[in-house]
Order: C-alpha cells, then sequence, then structure tokens
C-alpha cells in the first residue's frame, strides 16, 4: 500500500514539473511575439487630398444694412421714412350722352344724328367725336360711345328717350274740346325744303314740311329711312 503512494505522488509530482515547465514555454514565446510586435515597423499612411477652403467675399458696406436694422434701439431710428401721398382727386363725372335722333346708311357706313347739350343734330360717322364722347359703333338697337378711355353701351331707346320735346306746332295732340267749342285748327303743311346744316354735306328736315321723299330744293335731296322709332328724314347733297 505504501509502495502505491509512494508512486502516486512521484507521477504527481513529475505532473506537476511538467505542468510548470509548459507553463514557462508559453510565457516565454508570448515575450517574444510581443517584442516582435513592438520592434516591427508600420508603413506610414498617406495623407488624406488637400482641399482648399473657399475664400471669404469681400467686405462690403451693404452687408451691414441688415445688422443695422435689427441692432436699433429705437423704432425712430428707422431709415425708412413713410411718405404720405396727397389723396387722389376724385373721379371727373361722365357729361351727359348724346340725345339719338336717328340712323341711316348712304352706302359708306352707318351715320348716327346725335347732339350734345342742345347744339343742334350732327350727322357722325363711326370714329368720329360728338362732344365729349367718340362713336365706336352702332345698329338697330344699341350705340356705342368712348369717353376718357371708357366705352359705354346704351340701348337706341334709352338716348331716344333724352331728345328735346318737339314744338307744339309739329306735336300731335288729341285733347277732348269742351262741348259747343270749335275744333282745333291743325297747322296746315307747307313746303320748306332743307333746315339747319348738321355737317358733312347733310341738312336736318324742318317739322311739318310736305316736301316729298326725293325731292330735290336748294341742291339738296330729301332723304326718309325707317327706323324702329319711325320715319328719320334728312336732306343730303345732290349729286
Amino acid at each position: 500500500m505504501r509502495r502505491k503512494l509512494l508512486a502516486l505522488n512521484a507521477v504527481l509530482g513529475l505532473l506537476t514539473v511538467y505542468a510548470g515547465w509548459q507553463l514557462r514555454q508559453s510565457w516565454r514565446a508570448g515575450k517574444a511575439r510581443e517584442a516582435a510586435e513592438l520592434g516591427r515597423k508600420v508603413p506610414a499612411a498617406p495623407p488624406p487630398p488637400f482641399t482648399a477652403l473657399p475664400g471669404a467675399p469681400p467686405v462690403v458696406a451693404g452687408g451691414y444694412a441688415d445688422i443695422a436694422q435689427k441692432t436699433l434701439f429705437d423704432r425712430s431710428r428707422n431709415p425708412t421714412v413713410a411718405v404720405e401721398l396727397p389723396p387722389a382727386p376724385p373721379p371727373v363725372p361722365m357729361p351727359p350722352l348724346p340725345a339719338f335722333y336717328g340712323l341711316m346708311n348712304l352706302g359708306d357706313g352707318p351715320l348716327a344724328i346725335l347732339s350734345v347739350d342742345s347744339g343742334g343734330e350732327k350727322a357722325v360717322h363711326v370714329g368720329e367725336a360728338i362732344g365729349q364722347f367718340k362713336l365706336v359703333g352702332v345698329n338697330t338697337e344699341e350705340i356705342a360711345l368712348e369717353w376718357d378711355g371708357q366705352t359705354v353701351r346704351k340701348r337706341l331707346s334709352e338716348l331716344a328717350a333724352a331728345q328735346p320735346a318737339q314744338p307744339q306746332s309739329a306735336a300731335r295732340t288729341e285733347v277732348a274740346a269742351p262741348v259747343g267749342a270749335a275744333p282745333p285748327v291743325l297747322p296746315t303743311p307747307t313746303r320748306q325744303g332743307p333746315g339747319n346744316d348738321v355737317g358733312n354735306g347733310y341738312r336736318s328736315c324742318v317739322p311739318n314740311d310736305s316736301t316729298p321723299a326725293g325731292a330735290v330744293v336748294d341742291g339738296y335731296r330729301k332723304l326718309v329711312t325707317t327706323t324702329p322709332f319711325g320715319e328719320s328724314c334728312t336732306w343730303v347733297t345732290a349729286k
């Protein structure tokens, strides 16, 4: 029994010596690797490419405007001066529209008989002026006038209502006569010929003129045309 214990002790002693030797060999090998790593020279890495920074812009006085505006200590130092403009003048009122007397066409375009401010009748072609207005268009239903850059469109009936009243002698008025009174005396048609000159070789017709249409008197021919408002009469230069 004792021999076995001695043999076991001897084996354990040998194992202890072997383990110590292995440990020392490992320690020496680690030291050798450490020395090799520390002694190895590492090549230097190439530097990164150099990119120059953009240059600073030149300093100008205008660049401080925003700073001056935001660092004011009082609102009264605002350099923006408020300019008070005078009030706009009131719009000019439109003058009364011309009165419409009739419309005819002698082959050179429509011809409107108009008058303004009781200044007498005037034959106006499209594009011509009548008072402060200019005739820009006319047909059997409406008329277009230009004033101060504005186009005014009206129906002929609206302008015809503004015509001055006809003389009492030319108006046909039926008045109930009192019982036993004498019948009213109507004016007797007379041949009177051309009336006032309305321009462009035209003359107006005198009320109650019985000269037949087409008749030539004093170098003028009587022309009667039918309009939506009845018959329109004028005298034109006879050719």
